[in-house]
């Protein structure tokens, strides 16, 4: 690929705020997102952002008492677009942008900060009853019957648990404490996992074939020169997804399959067959980490994400529909 036909990432806009940022995540079938994080003061904040004729309007400001960390609009519906969160106090809220004084829903999920939230059964997706996980990553959930968790934890491990059975279906250890994991689609069968880590490396697990004592097959990459933070998959194209680094680093990657996607190992059990990653385009945004990052659901290269500068940058990657 020549250097006129590879992707290039472009800050659009980019907005200085006045308290450190945790996260962002794209407001479904609208040109709106939010930013959730905490004042100096120690309060959390939520806003509601627009774009308008190339610049942000801000449509919302909702101060609450405990800093947010995370959200997800995963397990609502595209008529209520409810927005899930986590706190450092550990509780579990459901918003209504609309309305945002009183959560519609609230519940003590744990005992200290809620780190990560995800939702499936939402946005028109997928099938199941909507439901949202908090403490680990992410979500998966295809049909009626399958409902799976992935967790990672900070000494490296990274475990599969099968809600429908109550049982531990997979486990691994990538020797780094794990910093973000994403299935490259919800709602379908399993298909690939991307764990992220603090030493620069992501791994790529193929999720199709398990073998009973080799797990999954797996390629790993070294991705940046410091912590790889989140990690998220084109939603137009599951096989182009974005790490973001400590450095304030974004990496574009594909993923390739190989020719065949499992074979028989030598006492004729089936076993998976790792792919290879490429590197599309790179870009260095900020002295600070990216601590967040979502692509648009609608917009294909639509992206935000905030880092720890306190910016929140809209960028526009291009040429993704010739990959």
């Amino acid at each position: 690929m020549s250097a006129f036909e590879k992707p290039q990432i472009i800050a659009h806009i980019q907005k200085c705020l006045n308290y450190t940022v945790f996260d962002c995540k794209w407001v479904p079938c609208s040109a709106k997102f939010v930013t959730m994080g905490n004042f100096a003061r120690g309060t959390g904040v939520i806003q509601l952002y627009e774009i308008q004729q190339g610049d942000l309007k801000l449509l919302r400001e909702i101060e609450k008492a405990k800093p947010i960390k995370c959200g997800t609009f995963g397990a609502t519906s595209l008529q209520q677009r409810y927005l899930a969160t986590g706190d450092f106090a550990g509780n579990l809220r459901i918003w209504n942008l609309e309305a945002p004084e009183i959560p519609v829903y609230s519940v003590k999920g744990h005992k200290e900060i809620i780190n990560t939230i995800d939702g499936v059964g939402g946005l028109g997706i997928g099938e199941g009853a909507p439901e949202i996980v908090t403490g680990s990553r992410d979500g998966n959930a295809y049909n009626q019957e399958e409902r799976v968790v992935c967790a990672g934890y900070d000494n490296g491990d990274i475990k599969l648990f099968d809600l429908r059975n109550m049982s531990l279906g997979w486990e691994t250890n990538i020797k780094n404490g794990v910093c973000s994991l994403e299935f490259d689609r919800k709602d379908i069968s399993m298909n690939k996992l991307v764990a992220t880590s603090l030493e620069g490396k992501f791994h790529v697990f193929d999720m199709r074939t398990q073998h009973p004592t080799k797990g999954f097959a797996s390629v790993s990459e070294k991705a940046h020169k410091s912590t790889v933070w989140p990690v998220r998959h084109l939603p137009q194209n599951r096989e182009l997804f974005l790490t973001a680094g400590g450095a304030g680093s974004l990496h574009l990657w594909k993923y390739k399959y190989p020719i065949q996607r499992s074979k028989k190992d030598s006492e004729g059990v089936e076993m998976g067959v790792e792919g290879s990653v490429s590197l599309l385009q790179n870009v260095t945004l900020s002295t600070q980490p990216v601590s967040s990052l979502d692509w648009s659901p609608d917009k294909r290269g639509l992206c935000i994400c905030s880092s720890f500068d306190q910016m929140v940058r809209v960028l526009i990657i291009t040429k993704l529909h010739k990959i």
